[in-house]
Formats: C-alpha cells, sequence, structure tokens
C-alpha cells in the first residue's frame, strides 16, 4: 500500500509493477482490485493509473475527511465511481468504495485475546449462553450498514491494525457467526474477498455516484488535518527523489550496455525504492529507526546502481560496437554528496598535469543545455568540449555554509572530516543529446581559464539598487527591502514584483487542552505564525559572472538562501539552507517561506496530483461537501510533488519543488511552501515518537540542517505549463555526472567516444513526450513506457496528439514485435479491455469520445500518445548479433 500524496507517479507505477509481475511469475495471479485502506488521502492519478492503465475494476480504502464522510453516509454515497482525470474522462473510471467507520469491524465483533466483544457462547450448559444475543448484534450492526450503501450488499472488514495475533479466536468466532446468522435467516453472512463483493455490486445493475478529482487534505478531526506528512522528513523525501531519477537512468544505462544477472544491476535499488514508496516511509511518518534501515536500503541499492552505471558509461566511451562488454578498463567515479560541495573526484591537483574527464549523461528524450556546477581545489583551470573548443566557465567562491555543511556531514557519512576544503565551484554550460552523453575536459589553463565572479556585497544599512541576470530575465534587489525584488522578462514583457521571506508555526501542544491534539509527524496543528526577520546587519553578496549570477542572503543563524539565474534561462532557482531549527524554547517549529506578489488570485490555485495532474484548489473550500472551517492554514495545505502555480487575468505564477512537500495559496498572489519540520511531541497517530530528527557526529548532536531548491517563474496566461512540464523533467531527471582522469599524454576524445546518443542521431522525441520505462527484462526483451506530459486544454500547441516512432528509439536492432501491455506490464492491454467492467453513472454523466492513440502498425511502429495517455510495451528483437549503436 503506498503512499498518494507524497510519491511521484513513475515511482507509483515502477512499484506496482514490481509487485504484479513478481506476483505473475510467482503465482500466475493477475490482482483485479486495490486495497489502498490505509494511505492518508487518496490521489486522483492513483485512481486513474489502477482503473485507465493498470485495468483494476475497484478500489477500496478507509480514509476520508470526517465531514465528506458524514455527507456520504447521508447521502449513500461511500461507494461511487471515481473519474480522476479530465483528459481520459470515462475511460478512467474505476469503482471506489469507502468503508463507513474506518477499516475494522463493527463496534462489539473484535475477538483478539485481550479485546472485550462477547465471544459467541454456544454452549447452553452455561450461564453466559448468548447466541441469540450475538445474532442479534450481529443482524442489528448489518442493517445499520445496509442504510448507508446501495443495494443489498455490505462489506465488513474483519481485523485491523495489530489483529490475528491470536488468529484462532477470531477464525472460531467468525465461523460460529455465519453458522448461527445464516440459520436465522434475516440476513446471510459468509467469507469473501473485495473481488467477489465488487462482482456482487456490479452484479445488481446499480446506477453510482460519480467522484471526480481527489481526496486531501484528509482530516479525521477538526483539528486533525493530516497536512503535516507533506513535509516530513524532508532530507528523506529528497533521498527517495534522486534515487528515483538515478533508477530511470540507471536501467537505460543497464539496457545499453546489456542486462547481466551476475553482475551489478539495478534490482536492488528498485527493491529499496519499492518499498520507500510505502505510506509510513516516503511520508515520514515512521520511527527514526525505521527511516534509518529506509535510507541504508536506498544506499545499499544506490551502490549497486552505481557500479553498474559506471561500467556501463566505461563499456560506452570505449567503443559502442560491443554486443556484451564485460571489463571495460575506464574508471568513473560518481559524486552522490555532490549538494553538499562534496566530490573527491573533482577535487584533484590538476597542477600534476592531470586532465578531469567528465561524462554528462542525459536521461530525458530531448537534447538539454543546463549548467553543471563541481567543487574544484585549483582557480587556474579552463573547461573544454568534446571537440575540444575551450568553453566559457566561471569560478565561483565556495560560501562558508557550505564548508560547515560539508564537513559535518561528510564526517557524519564517512567517519572523517575531507582533508581540504575547495576554495570554488566551476560552473559551465554542457550540451547533452537525448539518452546520451557528451564529454568534457577540466584542464589547467595556459592561458585565459575561467572567468572569476565578481563579488560585490551590500550593507544593508546602505540604500542600493542592483541588477542580476544575463538574459531576458532580470531581477532588481535593493538592500533597504532586502525581501523584495523586482522580477522582469524582456522578452514576454513580464513585470511584477516578488517578495520572498520565511515564516515558522509553533507546534501545537495539546498536552493540557480539551481538544489533546498535538502537532506531530502527521498532524500540522499551528498555533501561531511567527515571521522571521531577516538579520539586518548581515551584508548581502552578489556573485556576477558570465555563467550565471547569485544572491547570497543569511537570512538568520539557521538559514541561508541563494537567489540564482543561469544565462539563457528564464525561471528563478531559489536554494535554501534550513537547520538547525532551534528548540531550546521547548517549543516544535514548522518552517515555510512565502512568495508573495501582486497578483490578484481569487483564492484559487491549482497543484499537482503525484507530479501529473495539476487540480484546481479554492482556499476553504471542498468541490464535495460545505467546508465547516477549524483550521484556515493546515486546512488549506496540499500534497506538492512537481509545484503549484496561481494565475490573474494577466499572468500565471509558476513554482517547482525538488520534493515531495507540502505547500498552499493562504493569501490572494502568494505561495507558500513548507520546507523543514521539528516538533518535540507526538501526534498520536501512530509514531509513537517525535519526529525531532538528529545528526550526531561523534558527541556533536545537531537538528537535522535540509538543504533544497525551488524554482519560480512568471508567464504570460496560458503559457506557463511549458516550462512546468519540460523543466519539471528535468527536475526529476538531473543530468547524471562521472568523472575519470588523464594524464596530459593521452588523447582522450580520439581514442573514446567522446558523444554518444541511445536513439537515432537524426531524432528527438517530442517535446511533449516523455520516456517513463526503458529496462531490459531477463528474457532480453525490452518494456518501453511512453507518456504525454500535457492534459488536455493545457497548452496550445502540446494538448495535442503526438507520435513516437519506435524504430528510431531503437537503431541497430531489429524490433520483431511489439506488444502493448497494460500499465503494470502483467498482462497485454488488449486482454485487460476486455475483461474491465463497465459501471453506470448516475445521470448523463458522458465526455462524449474520449481521445487515445490508436493501435500500433507492426510496419510503421509509430506510437501515438494523446493528452495525458501512458502507453506500455514490451519489445522483442530479432536474435541476430549486431552492434549495440552506431557512434554518432
Amino acid at each position: 500500500m503506498h503512499d498518494e500524496a507524497v510519491p511521484h507517479y513513475i515511482d507509483m507505477i515502477d512499484q506496482t509493477t514490481l509487485g504484479h509481475r513478481f506476483l505473475k511469475e510467482e503465482f500466475g495471479v493477475t490482482p483485479r482490485i486495490g486495497w489502498q485502506i490505509d494511505p492518508f488521502g487518496h490521489s486522483a492519478v492513483q485512481a486513474y493509473l489502477l482503473g485507465a492503465e493498470v485495468g483494476f475494476d475497484s478500489l477500496f480504502f478507509g480514509r476520508i475527511d470526517y465531514q465528506d464522510r458524514v455527507k456520504r453516509k447521508k447521502e449513500k454515497s461511500l461507494e461511487v465511481i471515481w473519474q480522476g482525470s479530465k483528459s481520459l474522462g470515462s475511460s478512467s473510471q474505476i469503482f471506489a468504495g469507502v468503508f463507513p467507520e474506518h477499516y475494522e469491524p463493527p463496534s462489539g465483533f473484535y475477538f483478539e485475546v485481550n479485546d472485550n466483544s462477547p465471544i459467541v457462547q454456544d454452549n447452553m450448559d452455561l450461564f453466559d449462553y448468548n447466541v441469540q444475543d450475538r445474532v442479534n448484534d450481529f443482524v442489528a450492526a448489518a442493517l445499520s450498514q445496509a442504510n448507508l450503501t446501495r443495494t443489498n450488499h455490505i462489506m465488513w472488514t474483519m481485523g485491523t491494525d495489530f489483529k490475528y495475533q491470536y488468529a484462532h479466536t477470531w477464525f472460531r468466532q467468525m465461523d460460529k457467526l455465519i453458522h448461527y446468522v445464516n440459520k436465522d435467516g434475516r440476513v446471510n453472512a459468509l467469507y469473501s474477498t473485495p473481488s467477489i463483493y465488487t462482482d456482487a455490486k456490479y452484479a445488481t445493475d446499480e446506477s453510482w455516484p460519480i467522484k471526480t478529482e481527489d481526496f486531501f487534505p484528509y482530516a479525521d478531526n477538526a483539528n486533525g488535518y493530516w497536512t503535516g506528512y507533506f513535509t516530513s522528513r524532508p532530507a528523506f523525501k529528497l533521498y527517495v527523489r534522486l534515487m528515483s531519477g538515478y533508477y530511470l537512468a540507471a536501467r537505460q544505462l543497464e539496457f545499453f550496455r546489456g542486462r547481466m544477472n551476475s553482475g551489478p544491476n539495478t534490482d536492488s535499488l528498485a527493491d529499496a525504492l519499492a518499498i520507500a514508496q510505502h505510506h509510513d516511509a516516503v511520508t515520514g511518518t515512521e520511527k527514526q529507526h525505521v527511516a534509518n534501515d529506509y535510507s541504508k536500503r536506498l544506499s545499499i541499492g544506490y551502490k549497486e546502481a552505481e557500479e553498474l552505471v559506471s561500467s556501463s558509461l566505461a563499456c560506452l566511451v570505449e567503443s559502442t560496437l560491443l554486443t556484451r562488454c564485460q571489463n571495460p578498463v575506464t574508471k568513473f567515479q560518481q559524486c552522490p554528496l555532490l549538494n553538499i560541495s562534496y566530490c573527491p573526484a573533482s577535487e584533484v591537483d590538476l597542477a600534476q598535469g592531470k586532465n578531469l574527464v567528465i561524462v554528462v549523461y542525459n536521461s530525458l528524450g530531448w537534447r538539454r543545455d543546463e549548467v553543471v556546477r563541481i567543487p574544484v581545489i585549483n582557480a587556474n583551470v579552463t573547461v573544454h568540449d568534446s571537440n575540444g573548443i575551450e568553453i566559457e566557465s566561471q569560478l565561483l567562491p565556495q560560501a562558508e555554509v557550505y564548508a560547515d555543511l560539508r564537513n559535518f556531514y561528510v564526517k557524519a557519512y564517512l567517519g572523517q572530516t575531507p582533508p581540504k576544503t575547495p576554495m570554488y565551484w566551476l560552473a559551465f554550460t554542457v550540451s547533452v543529446p537525448p539518452l546520451g552523453f557528451n564529454t568534457y575536459t577540466v584542464s589547467t589553463a595556459k592561458r585565459t581559464g575561467s572567468i572569476r565572479s565578481s563579488v560585490y556585497t551590500y550593507q544593508s544599512s546602505e540604500k542600493s539598487r542592483f541588477e542580476v541576470g544575463k538574459g531576458n530575465l532580470k531581477l532588481t534587489f535593493s538592500t533597504d527591502q532586502e525581501k523584495s525584488t523586482n522580477y522582469v522578462n524582456i522578452r514576454n514583457m513580464v513585470e511584477e514584483q516578488v517578495e520572498l521571506s520565511y515564516l515558522y508555526y509553533s507546534g501545537y501542544n495539546g498536552s493540557h487542552q480539551k481538544d489533546p491534539q498535538n502537532s506531530g509527524a502527521y498532524v500540522f496543528r499551528p498555533n501561531g505564525t511567527y515571521p522571521i526577520n531577516h538579520e539586518r546587519q548581515v551584508p548581502l553578496t552578489v556573485l556576477h559572472g558570465p555563467v550565471l549570477d547569485e544572491v547570497h542572503q543569511k537570512i538568520n543563524p539557521w538559514i541561508y538562501q541563494i537567489t540564482r539565474l543561469h544565462k539563457g534561462k528564464e525561471h528563478v532557482e531559489v536554494e535554501f539552507i534550513v537547520g538547525p531549527i532551534p528548540v531550546e524554547d521547548g517549543i516544535g517549529k514548522e518552517v515555510a517561506t512565502q512568495i508573495s506578489t501582486t497578483m490578484q488570485t481569487n483564492k484559487t490555485f491549482y497543484t499537482d496530483s503525484n507530479g501529473r495532474d495539476f487540480i484546481k484548489r479554492i482556499r476553504d473550500y471542498r468541490t464535495d461537501w460545505n467546508l465547516e472551517v477549524n483550521q484556515p492554514i493546515a486546512g488549506n495545505y496540499y500534497p506538492l510533488n512537481l509545484g503549484i502555480y496561481i494565475k490573474d487575468s494577466k499572468t500565471e505564477f509558476s513554482v517547482l519543488v525538488d520534493r515531495a512537500i507540502g505547500g498552499s495559496s493562504l493569501e490572494d498572489g502568494q505561495i507558500e511552501l513548507m520546507v523543514h519540520r521539528r516538533l518535540l511531541l507526538d501526534d498520536s497517530k501512530g509514531v509513537g515518537e517525535a519526529l525531532n530528527e538528529t545528526d550526531c557526529v561523534v558527541d556533536d548532536c545537531r537538528g537535522l540542517t535540509v538543504q533544497g531548491k525551488f524554482y519560480y517563474r512568471i508567464d504570460p496566461l496560458g503559457e506557463g505549463a511549458k516550462w512546468r512540464r519540460t523543466f519539471g523533467q528535468e527536475i526529476y531527471s538531473p543530468l547524471l555526472l562521472a568523472f575519470s582522469e588523464k594524464d596530459d599524454k593521452g588523447d582522450w576524445m580520439n581514442s573514446h567516444v567522446p558523444t554518444f546518443s541511445g536513439i537515432d542521431s537524426s531524432y528527438t522525441l517530442p517535446e511533449n513526450i516523455v520516456i517513463l520505462t526503458l529496462q531490459e527484462l531477463d528474457n532480453g526483451t525490452v518494456l518501453l513506457r511512453l507518456a504525454h506530459l500535457y492534459e488536455i486544454e493545457e497548452d496550445k500547441d502540446l494538448s495535442a496528439m503526438a507520435s513516437v516512432e519506435l524504430k528510431k528509439l531503437f537503431p541497430g536492432k531489429k524490433i520483431k514485435e511489439v506488444k502493448e501491455m497494460n500499465l503494470s506490464a502483467n498482462q497485454e492491454r488488449i486482454e485487460m479491455e476486455k475483461k474491465r467492467l463497465v459501471w453506470k453513472v448516475e445521470g448523463s454523466f458522458g465526455d462524449g469520445h474520449v481521445s487515445r492513440g490508436g493501435p500500433v502498425d507492426p510496419k510503421e511502429l509509430a506510437v501515438e500518445l494523446a493528452p495525458m495517455e501512458i502507453r506500455t510495451f514490451i519489445i522483442y528483437f530479432d536474435d541476430v548479433p549486431n552492434h549495440l549503436f552506431d557512434a554518432l
């Protein structure tokens, strides 16, 4: 049961595929029912992926908002036809059932060894003989629940958390109840399964109410909004996201090289990532020692995948003519701790006649031009591309805040402080072909070298204005108003005042109150909002250079912010370093950043569902019931995986995030992101400990510091989707860097393959299509998943049918057969479509024709994708040995 708020849709697909393929291989079983009873709220994307794409007939769950449940009980609408996608319309339907109370039996029917429900005593010689009483109780409970649903079938979930530790009692009592209740004859009881129940409901030919959108946020009482977990354990959430993007790239490289079951492969990372999607894993709602275990598993999986990636890249740079390259000579290193500026591979002393070779791999299907940054110890360096031409590069001095982070956390990871601290970041723009790599070398400068950034500091006492930005986008800062920036894009004439500030909510302490609900790992219950004031005496530092500009602001002793503009890009990157959050005052704190504009947004904002569809949100409003507002802040928080945007009559303002976090628009024109939480009390929802993450190095224990990024951009109305979709994929699939050393004598570019693309060199994917999966399976076949990135009517040009030529994706290989599968690849799509139940919906809820790509012509091998469509194929190749790829 993966969570539904904070997993990315690609992770949901991979996790489900892993499970379904295991069930098929081990037991020959193809499941058709979703059992998501415990996740804390339910997403539209989950519903339509299971329905439209996996082919499930129904989905059951326990947790929906307490106000929503009351209304649904009255209207007999706990069971609905859920249509989770406006793009896929009626084809995305699934029968969804919510339990009347929770996932447990009716009151009085708990039979664990220490439960106090009376057992069925059917020995007439004993004084507590109670068969008729127990039958009457059973019938009363059944009729009471029957009043809440349509048709004469009801489901009882016999058991709940931590039950069946003494299973014998349960089954003995249920056997007796079934026997005596059926003898009584008023109701009929039987052992059943969700699929039998689904078929019984379907057979009644009943019409069901429709449900659209999702079930977020979830609250189980007036002050119990489970919106804290959208951000809980933000460092772990980023780790999961980074491993997810890495897994996608590693499988591509594993395919290019040829999968080896004996050597390193991606299976261990796949397992670790799948288990990390659990609704008490990536959510951050587990005990600390369990979180440590998840991280350890990811780390073990990463180590093996890292070895695979390094050897696959080595095979590809040595020769693309190898079909199964066994033992490449080239040794590549990677830098998983680059976020804390630690990269031994790039921190080599180039003065000794060594050169640093950097292979940059791009796992997306389109060419990318991006800035990469690596820490270096020499200032006198130069960068050359694969043609040997010197390219523009820039040195940025390392900020002190990084040195502290680096020294503390490297010691935490490796047990020792790094011997030297790099003085600079080296930044340069790379251009990388689709599904391929390009090579760059860093060497000691002979004449000119990297341009050092010019550094300016501004005291807050002096009144001055300064501008940053190389291209169309300019930001103007005023030192006397340190939060406020003037944003101007000269290409599309957008201008806006943007103000960035930080605040914290103090965590509610309910120990002495009538309503004892604390803020904790699950629940966000603020007890006051406190703006965080900028420290006036700290100067502002500005770095200018040919590749990027940066503005460094120390907001307070535990918040540091860098605003970054890259040459040629029209968005702003904001990096934040938050922590350790001080709790010496005995109060837990939840830290958020607010980005304010002058836009008139009329209480409306849009948040993504699992990184895919965007859903319209209105402050203090729910589409399904009249909301009684008890928690105006926590009750308006939603999960963000991709981002959030607002719009008015002229412009739209989008903010994208680098991991799952909670966010909202609590005031018009403003977007709020919660970036870190540190709490001192448990919220009594099951963790049993406070969300108080600390790191200890020897005797130095401190609260967790979180480093992260968000990105924002302002576009004319209707033009923001293109950036959100394209750049959103680039955040999910960062460029992968691998480092090697060479001496001056060897000519790397002539003796190695300097640039490579896994697809036909004349081809690029349509810009609205992304490859979600390219994976060689054990039998030599390939699992390929393609997704359309846009919803209907999201973009005037790109929300259209697109086509992909499969032959161009596999140059040098002959495709023998293409089988279209359902999303989890455990049955053919055509079989799935035949079996799916078609439910009746109340009213005339028709949406006309739903656009879908047509079948794949076996000769042309072109795949069509309609907006929001995902198509999954297993591809069989002719076994003729052939060159892996032609070099570009």
